[in-house]
């Protein structure tokens, strides 16, 4: 397995408690998932056969420790008190004491109902859409009814079993109802996001979340289910961001594919509404759904779909790398400290008990950019020294308004919270005073530095000091025809 973009290399054969290591099943930036199979005859109390969630939060920063940890607890606190049918099982929880294997010491491992494969591994068409659509609103309503939001519904969190029915999991998202509310980490898939948590305020508990959230990414799985395509236009993630934003504030309308059958148009067209207060509840949404199938009661089973081969998302293992320890560093949202008590399992089978403290960890702090206002921060995610304008400057150190900390510190994250109802509303960046590029911009074709959007935020390379700034129309690059004779010349 050396070489391959897992989050954790567990080697074929390795024993975790009554478990022995089989082929992995798929991997993302925060676990990698083996089957797994009792060691030696079994027992009669184990599955013939099992899924082995591994997360590494035992050998990481401390920051990704807390992160990860709180990930774990989250997973294990709801699994351990739900028992539905439509939630994958947990049969137990499990931590790696192995000193000798230091990069899996300390590591949770969940055991949990081993699955055929996710839905984001059928080929489309998806066979008999309609139930399998039922069984996933019916897990919703599931959770809903026990006060828990899943937070990050999509096919990959989708499960097929061997039967045909359908399980959610991955519940490291899920969070607990406090009345209207619950509080979840500050990370999303944004495809399946709803708008008001693309930019979303963040206090010291975690983004604000309802089970709206739930229901308008139904609503998108439910299109790219039914047709093969997601609901808002644009050919990348940031694209189709960009098109969530301008349908919430009324400058673009919902269009949906023309492929969605008409008994599902008003279905999808109500779970994608802009607020969430005009979203249709779960429960209703359940029933319309049901009726939609053809069923009366509980969902029944699709016939068992053919599935792709797994796949890991993530070719590059040195990019793969960087991206899942940029996420974990990013991510790490905490409430206050517990502690909870698992059973843990040392490598030669012997049983403890271990307590894995979960900590407060920080938040992002773009939210102290100013309304209306162009911020650069010293730190990515918006940490450390912040500088802010609301208009173009020449010179950051001899301007109107000075930032003192950038002649020394290289700038690592930016937030364009201008109101996107302004005429200049891009803002482009510059290594040289008076919007002019230095060193290697003179050499890129823009010559400049950067340029952010309307509305977006995030972590620049963090390798130069901007000097100056200029708000523009658009961060669309359209060359004069100086601009051409120069860059040929």
């Amino acid at each position: 397995m050396t070489g391959q973009p897992y989050a954790v290399t567990v080697p074929r054969g390795y024993r975790v408690g009554p478990w022995v290591v089989r082929e992995p099943i798929a991997s993302g930036a925060f676990c990698t998932v083996y089957a797994g199979r009792p060691a030696g005859n079994g027992s009669p109390d184990l599955p013939r056969e099992a899924a082995l969630k591994f997360l590494p939060t035992g050998t990481r920063t401390p920051r990704q420790l807390r992160h990860l940890r709180e990930l774990a607890e989250r997973e294990v606190e709801l699994l351990g008190r739900l028992r539905s049918p439509r939630l994958i099982r947990m049969y137990d929880t499990l931590t790696v004491d192995d000193p000798d294997h230091p990069e899996l010491d300390g590591a949770t491992v969940l055991v949990l109902e081993l699955a055929e494969g996710s839905l984001d591994a059928v080929p489309a068409p998806v066979p008999d859409p309609a139930a399998v659509l039922a069984q996933i609103c019916e897990g919703l309503a599931q959770l809903h009814r026990a006060g828990w939001v899943h937070g990050d519904l999509k096919p990959a969190n989708v499960l097929l079993m061997k039967d045909g029915s359908v399980r959610l999991a991955d519940f490291n998202m899920a969070a607990e109802l406090e009345g209207t509310h619950a509080y979840a980490p500050a990370f999303v898939t944004p495809d399946y996001t709803p708008p008001e948590l693309l930019w979303p305020e963040i206090d010291e508990r975690g983004t604000r979340i309802r089970p709206s959230a739930d229901v308008w990414a139904f609503g998108v799985l439910a299109h790219v289910v039914l047709t093969g395509a997601f609901p808002l236009p644009g050919g990348t993630t940031g694209a189709r961001a960009d098109a969530v934003t301008r349908y919430a504030r009324g400058a673009a309308e919902l269009r949906l594919s023309p492929e969605l059958p008409d008994v599902w148009r008003e279905i999808v067209r109500d779970c994608l509404a802009p607020t969430h207060a005009e979203r249709v509840g779960t429960e209703a949404l359940l029933r319309r759904v049901e009726d939609v199938a053809g069923l009366a009661g509980p969902a029944r089973s699709p016939r068992r779909p053919r599935l792709r081969r797994p796949r890991f998302r993530h070719r590059h293992p040195f990019l793969a790398g960087a991206l899942a320890t940029a996420l974990l560093a990013v991510t790490g949202l905490g409430t206050a400290a517990v502690v909870a008590h698992q059973q843990a399992t040392r490598y030669d089978g012997t049983p403890v008990y271990q307590a894995v403290p979960v900590e407060p960890a920080s938040a992002y702090g773009y939210h102290r950019c100013p309304p209306n206002s162009v911020c650069f921060f010293s730190e990515h995610n918006g940490h450390g020294e912040m500088c802010s304008w609301q208009e173009s400057d020449t010179d950051w150190q001899a301007g109107g308004k000075t930032c003192a900390w950038a002649a020394d510190n290289p700038v690592r994250s930016i937030f364009n919270n201008i109101s996107d109802d302004r005429q200049l509303s891009g803002v482009a960046y510059y290594r040289g005073t008076d919007f002019t590029p230095a060193g290697f911009d003179r050499q890129r074709r823009p010559r400049r530095t950067g340029c952010s959007g309307v509305n977006s935020m995030g972590n620049l390379a963090g390798t130069y000091a901007p000097r100056s700034h200029e708000l523009v129309s658009s961060c669309s690059y359209r060359p004069s025809l100086w601009g051409v004779l120069v860059s040929l010349w």
